[in-house]
């Protein structure tokens, strides 16, 4: 393993975020992870708890979660849970105040108190905050996070969904109903089994939940409002629990005006982006299986545009763009240790 120069810490490490998260760094060849937090295996090796890291990250621990941070720790990812985060930054704060922090959780993604309580609720000490995190979507948000000591990690269904519709909002476009349909894996439910969400319960099945409410959609609207888009819009979501274990695949509908080439809009919009990928017919998920792509494909038909975007909820939805973010944060190019192509089949 190549051993990196910037000093790393995990928080919440073996959660599917947390193991995503040391199977990326494993190859970074500058962030090092020095930490690895968890509730319940600190003092245990990390390969111990997780095989598949076998012969890496020879002789780190698990430390309990609250753990002072070594000095060498520069960075630090908190990838517990929602509600885990907002206890821990404080004190984070508080010993590192030079400490940069990627937060994967909900917990400081949301400005809207109301919002933030009907879709998380809890005490959350730190809600004012949130304002100091920048949200981390870097394709609509790179200077920002560029220059920023705290990023809000996205949601999945919300990374998705806002390359779905950014270049339409950003270049003013977007009005009028958005109908989302997005598919999600069985990974996106977390690496403890609940009802409804375990593997097996959905492998030869397909439903839909949350319908109208899910709690990504208040993050897409204050993205795709950020961006800039003078007309009113309305996006209504239907969440699916899809029979796979990792992906999201994303369905948005809706109407453009007259004269607008949308294909051709996208095209010139993600041209530069190297994780994004502008494909012609339909995206699929395979092709960016753990990687940190996001595969998006317009059809226009008249005023009518349909636009598909295909990701791993694991990385590009989730610690990959974590990784991506932090190399921004740290002057890197952006794609350092995440440029691998995805696996197929």
């Amino acid at each position: 393993m190549t051993r990196g120069t910037i000093g790393v810490a995990i928080l919440g490490a073996t959660g599917y975020g947390g193991q995503e998260l040391f199977r990326l760094l494993a190859g970074h060849p500058v962030f090092r992870v020095v930490h690895a937090g968890s509730r319940t295996h600190a003092g245990r090796e990390v390969a111990e708890v997780l095989p598949q890291l076998a012969g890496f990250f020879r002789g780190l621990r698990f430390a309990a979660a609250e753990a002072e941070l070594p000095a060498e720790a520069q960075a630090a990812f908190l990838a517990a849970p929602h509600g885990v985060a907002r206890a821990l930054w404080p004190g984070l704060v508080a010993q590192r105040p030079d400490l940069r922090v990627v937060d994967l959780s909900a917990d400081f993604r949301l400005r809207d108190r109301a919002a933030f309580d009907a879709h998380y609720g809890g005490e959350h000490p730190s809600f004012a905050a949130t304002r100091e995190f920048v949200y981390g979507i870097p394709e609509t948000n790179r200077e920002a996070i560029a220059k920023a000591r705290n990023v809000a990690n996205p949601g999945c269904f919300a990374t998705g969904a806002v390359l779905a519709l950014a270049p339409l909002a950003e270049a003013g476009l977007l009005r009028g109903d958005v109908a989302l349909a997005a598919t999600t894996g069985s990974s996106g439910s977390g690496a403890e089994p609940k009802e409804g969400t375990h593997h097996p319960e959905r492998a030869q099945d397909m439903r839909a939940y949350k319908v109208l409410e899910h709690q990504h959609l208040p993050e897409i609207e204050q993205e795709l409002r950020r961006l800039g888009n003078p007309a009113p819009f309305e996006l209504a979501m239907v969440p699916q629990s899809g029979p796979f274990s990792r992906g999201i695949f994303t369905v948005a509908q809706l109407r453009v005006a007259e004269g607008v080439d949308a294909p051709a809009l996208y095209a010139r919009r993600y041209a530069r982006e190297t994780f994004v990928r502008v494909r012609s017919g339909s995206p699929a998920l395979r092709h960016v299986a753990r990687t940190n792509f996001c595969d998006v494909a317009v059809t226009q038909k008249g005023t009518r545009a349909v636009v598909l975007t295909a990701l791993d909820n694991l990385g590009k939805g989730m610690s990959g763009q974590a990784i991506q973010n932090l190399n921004l944060m740290f002057g890197l190019e952006e794609g350092l240790g995440l440029l691998a192509p995805g696996a197929n089949p």
